[in-house]
């Protein structure tokens, strides 16, 4: 052995080294090498050879010191390198394996990227935080059985741009997201549109984990109502009340950290749906919505997991189920004397009922639709509706009014300023009137004597 140029073996060659070694003294017998070594006796015959040939060095590797034949090309690494900190700059190592082979058709591994930027000083985007002992809650065994929902509000069209929310679902069982939607804001027409996508694409789910926003369960705080005095229970919320008709379980999240499946993932599309929605140039509400269908789909193929039982739990949607009714925000009130009742300034005629019959005085629900439309409803139909607003109204609950016969509005009056001045001047009894005749004293003295 040459002790000039050492030789560096691993474990293994070791072993086969000290092996040989006692052959070659005589102290084994070439069997018990073979059955020591795993390997044939010829083949301890020509480990021999070589250790008299070439020393320690004839057990190394052929492969060592030479460049792997799997290693990446420099012209490939400096690409993706000139990529990753050009149009992909702000995306992680995972998601920029993904682009690499969706847009630029490179398939490289995540950890290949990841060595990759490392070695050119490029920073990984997140830091890895120490985890914390938590008690995991197991997944529900079947698809539908729990859906998660939640708004996100975020910059996702940049931090120049205006935030907006992101209102979304994701199964419980599987980690798919069947539906969400951008809003302006967290509010609840945006959970009735993204429930009605989930109802239409899949069916009921069996139960609903939310938080404790206003949305979901009324204000604690508030005084009861008379009329739910009366009941003994607080009146649900709008979208509440829609849970209760399509027989969907209410599940209350207590902390942030009790829904955690769905705060990961608004985390994950803060970094990937944010990215691709820069990538794309998409800056508006709009075109973000009609993007997010693509996205879904390639997001569900990538990170969704089976289940621990199979079938589906969704019920399906009655065909007589008014959908539309439903997912509505709906107040009641009384009908007035000419037919007519009243939501916010909005009149809606009720027309004649069987045999010119009056609906006046009757309590009747009051639903607007979520394309802006309102209906009355009553005794399981519906008395008049009216025609959809093609401008995509934003719509808010509304507080509860205390239930009275409505009024028609009294005509409008003339402003101060318009309505005539009125003169009165004092009245002056005439020269004639009794007040005038002065008091004689012969009067006074008789009508005392009388």
């Amino acid at each position: 052995m040459d002790r000039r140029n050492p030789v560096t073996l691993t474990q293994k060659e070791q072993q086969r080294l000290h092996v040989v070694m006692e052959v070659e003294a005589g102290r084994w017998s070439a069997e018990q090498a073979a059955e020591v070594l795993g390997v044939s006796e010829r083949h301890v015959w020509r480990l021999k050879a070589r250790y008299r040939g070439d020393g320690a060095s004839a057990f190394m590797h052929g492969n060592r010191g030479h460049p792997s034949q799997h290693r990446l090309s420099d012209e490939l690494r400096q690409r993706v390198l000139d990529l990753s900190a050009g149009p992909y700059a702000d995306c992680n190592d995972s998601h920029l394996s993904e682009l690499l082979l969706l847009h630029q058709g490179i398939a490289i591994s995540r950890a290949s990227i990841q060595r990759i930027r490392r070695q050119a000083g490029q920073k990984p985007k997140q830091g890895r935080r120490p985890p914390r002992h938590r008690s995991r809650r197991d997944r529900r065994p079947q698809e539908g059985m729990l859906l998660q929902v939640d708004g996100s509000p975020y910059h996702w069209f940049g931090p120049d741009l205006p935030a907006c929310s992101l209102v979304g679902g994701i199964d419980d069982a599987t980690g798919k997201v069947p539906a969400a939607l951008f809003r302006e804001q967290e509010d609840a027409q945006g959970y009735f549109l993204m429930l009605k996508q989930v109802l239409r694409s899949h069916g009921i789910p069996l139960e609903l984990y939310h938080d404790r926003h206003g949305i979901f369960q009324p204000n604690t705080r508030t005084p009861l109502s008379l009329e739910e005095q009366l009941k003994g229970h607080r009146e649900p919320t709008q979208f509440g009340r829609a849970l209760e008709e399509l027989g969907i379980a209410p599940v209350v999240a207590h902390s942030p950290e009790a829904k955690g499946r769905i705060e990961r993932l608004w985390r994950t599309f803060q970094d990937r749906l944010a990215f691709e929605l820069r990538l794309a140039g998409i800056k508006d509400i709009k075109a973000a919505n009609r993007f997010l269908p693509g996205f879904l789909k390639r997001y569900n193929a990538r990170f969704a997991v089976k289940p621990q039982e199979h079938g589906i739990v969704y019920r399906p949607l009655d065909p007589d189920l008014d959908l539309d009714r439903v997912l509505s925000f709906r107040y009641q009130r009384v009908v007035a004397r000419d037919n007519t009742v009243r939501l916010d300034g909005r009149i809606i005629q009720i027309p004649p009922g069987p045999g010119r019959r009056s609906y006046f005085a009757a309590r009747v629900w009051v639903h607007e639709l979520l394309n802006g439309s309102l209906g009355v409803w009553y005794q399981g139909r519906w008395l008049a509706r009216t025609s959809a607003r093609g401008d995509n109204p934003t719509l808010r609950a509304r507080k509860r009014a205390p239930l009275k016969p409505e009024r028609p509005p009294a005509p409008p009056q003339l402003p101060l300023e318009a309505e005539p001045v009125r003169t009165q001047t004092p009245w002056k009894p005439p020269h004639d009137h009794p007040w005038r005749r002065p008091l004689k004293q012969t009067e006074l003295t008789e009508s005392r004597s009388s």
